[in-house]
């Protein structure tokens, strides 16, 4: 299934999905009569093989051939920062001086090491080389950062033949798919693969078809036959109207796809398995609306805007197609704007704007004012409550020591917009004593790795100011114990992600996690959405149905229930009158985590053009 040959790697992985089917009946089938005696050893050693992939207690011990600078545990290996990095990295090195210790003893074409490929996030790639320093040491793994301008990384291409083991990112290894495509490699390792998912299709669990399909080319089958054997007949019987023998076919279906990928899906929680890591508490921080946020929500509902988003949605049931993205991209994200703070949707081109200035100008109040922000208050209320912040003292004021405050801080973002408003308001104030660290999209990739070492060695830096999107992943912020997010991202595992950068192997104080709400509005949807696509999430692999061995037809995985949403809505959506409306704008909801890019919508939607619309109803 490794063959460089694609008709090769196809049929084996095609012949290999239709015997695993068979393999929990392998252990009971008799040699047959006449069977040489090397068959029969060979058949040995594949049984063992067969009854570690059903039941992972059964895998022999590994001593792995070199010195790790680390404590290994056996569950190195799911959940996030549980040590994923270090368990591939001790796979690679240990299988390269394997190989390179064969090579010497026969010099054979055939053995010589290959280097092994990482494909990560633009951002840890600098993190995964100074990884491989820390755990392995540069003498047994010489790393090579493939990134840069076309140019830079045309110097690079030279290197690549003398290194081991090679750190790109998806963009480039796409951009330069010619290059990497045309050079063996020993592993190559995904880490976030599911960036590898088709960003277009709205069907979740092309997901998991994308990454069977990366590891085991044909395994699950072309993406057409995946969604004819599987897709179809589930969401068929998820239908109101389905039949019973629909409703059958869908469970047959889902059963099949449960059994045909289990042996290669494994599942370990930091709760199940880790047991001296301090706990991670989770927070709703409500916040009231101030009256300017207030007067703008309202106003909005009286607008022409809506009545333009309400067509849009009525005209999904007549017309059987998806709403317009850019009305409801549009009307959402001023919502989310003004939860923010009033002056990121009030400009000149806004039908209140004179009237709104006007009004603060004769209060002596700035638009800008953290007054008219609930966030930005709430904000630095908790900060002050976590002891950054804190006006110092006229003895701590002369002192020539930073002052190193009881909890130090991610504070997460959507928004570039956001956070340079907080950063403005909050700590480049002439009275602000945080010291503090930025990360986004534009900062280059190798200060971003050192942004992160200089937060994770200096505890006078109070807090780092980071977007979700750069900072999210694959970082090791164990230097702070509170996480906080002033914004949310639609999908639940990105916070998740996000909020875990702190709450990992490493950390020893409780990690607080706090989240900005504001109270009655578009962000508390966006919390229920979060909580359903996480329930949905954690019916993919729980205790119960862990293996093949304990999996029941009644705790089958359900991988399609939050793509079929939508579907049932359709139906529902007959009924006509304010429950279409609602139930449209919860099928918008169901896909907005595919909506939400902050750069596309820069380039697509023009969000006060839209405003425009802004006239009341009345007038």
């Amino acid at each position: 299934m490794s063959d460089r040959c694609e008709s090769v790697r196809q049929m084996a992985s095609h012949s290999f999905a239709t015997l695993i089917k068979l393999m929990p009946l392998e252990a009971g089938t008799q040699d047959p009569v006449g069977m040489d005696e090397a068959t029969i050893k060979q058949k040995k050693n594949d049984r063992i093989f067969l009854e570690q992939l059903q039941d992972t207690s059964k895998l022999n011990s590994y001593s792995i051939p070199f010195q790790v600078k680390a404590d290994l545990r056996k569950y190195q290996k799911a959940d996030m920062g549980l040590g994923k990095t270090l368990q591939a990295l001790c796979m690679i090195v240990s299988d390269h001086l394997t190989t390179d210790a064969k090579y010497k003893l026969d010099k054979k074409t055939e053995c010589r090491p290959l280097p092994s490929l990482v494909i990560c996030p633009p951002t840890v790639v600098y993190h995964w080389c100074d990884e491989v320093v820390k755990f392995c040491g540069s003498n047994l793994m010489s790393p090579l950062p493939f990134i840069g301008t076309p140019q830079e990384r045309e110097s690079l291409k030279k290197k690549v033949t003398s290194k081991t083991l090679v750190v790109s990112s998806y963009d480039i290894v796409r951009n330069e798919s010619n290059f990497f495509t045309s050079r063996n490699w020993n592993y190559c390792a995904l880490d976030e693969g599911h960036i590898i998912k088709n960003g277009k299709t709205k069907n979740n669990v092309l997901e998991l078809w994308s990454l069977f399909d990366y590891l085991m080319p044909g395994y699950l089958g072309t993406e057409k036959q995946f969604n004819v054997k599987y897709s179809k007949p589930i969401l068929s019987s998820r239908d109101a109207k389905a039949n019973s023998k629909e409703q059958e076919a869908g469970v047959l279906a889902l059963e099949s796809l449960h059994k045909q990928v289990l042996p290669f899906i494994l599942r370990r929680m930091k709760e199940d398995v880790l047991q001296d890591l301090p706990p991670k508490i989770i927070q709703d921080y409500y916040c009231e609306m101030t009256s300017l946020q207030m007067e703008l929500y309202a106003n909005f509902t009286k607008s022409r805007a809506t009545d333009e988003l309400d067509l849009d949605l009525s005209s999904l049931e007549e017309s059987k197609k998806e709403p317009s993205k850019m009305h409801a991209f549009q009307a959402l994200q001023y919502l989310r704007l003004i939860c923010n703070h009033p002056v990121l949707v009030l400009n000149e081109k806004h039908p209140q704007y004179y009237e709104i200035t006007s009004r603060l100008s004769r209060e002596n109040l700035e638009l800008s004012s953290i007054q008219h922000s609930a966030k930005l208050m709430a904000l630095k209320q908790l900060l002050l409550e976590c002891g950054i912040g804190i006006p110092t003292t006229n003895v701590a004021s002369v002192s020539v020591m930073p002052v190193v405050a009881q909890h130090r801080a991610l504070v997460f973002f959507q928004s570039k917009a956001m956070m340079k408003l907080v950063e403005e308001k909050l700590f480049k104030d002439k009275d602000s004593t945080v010291a503090y660290v930025k990360l986004s999209g534009d900062v280059s990739i190798k200060e971003r790795a050192e942004i992160v070492s200089r937060f994770n060695k200096d505890p006078s830096i109070d807090v780092m100011l980071l977007t979700t999107k750069v900072g999210g992943v694959g970082l090791n912020l164990t230097g702070a114990d509170t996480v906080i997010f002033v914004e949310h991202d639609w999908n639940p595992m990105a916070d998740a992600q996000a909020m875990d950068r702190a709450h990992r192997i490493g950390q020893k104080k409780v990690v607080n996690v706090y989240r900005l709400i504001t109270r009655n509005t578009l962000e508390e949807k966006i919390l229920g959405l979060q909580n359903f696509k996480s329930k949905i999430a954690n019916t993919v692999i729980s205790q119960e149905n862990a293996s093949l061995m304990s999996m029941g037809t009644n705790q089958i995985v359900d991988l399609f229930k939050y793509s079929t949403e939508e579907n049932s809505i359709e139906s529902k959506s007959k009924q006509g009158g304010e429950s279409k409306k609602k139930e449209n704008v919860k099928a918008i909801l169901n896909n907005l985590s595919d909506l939400w890019d902050e750069e596309e919508y820069k380039k697509e939607f023009n969000l006060f053009k839209y405003i425009k619309n802004f006239e009341d109803k009345e007038a």
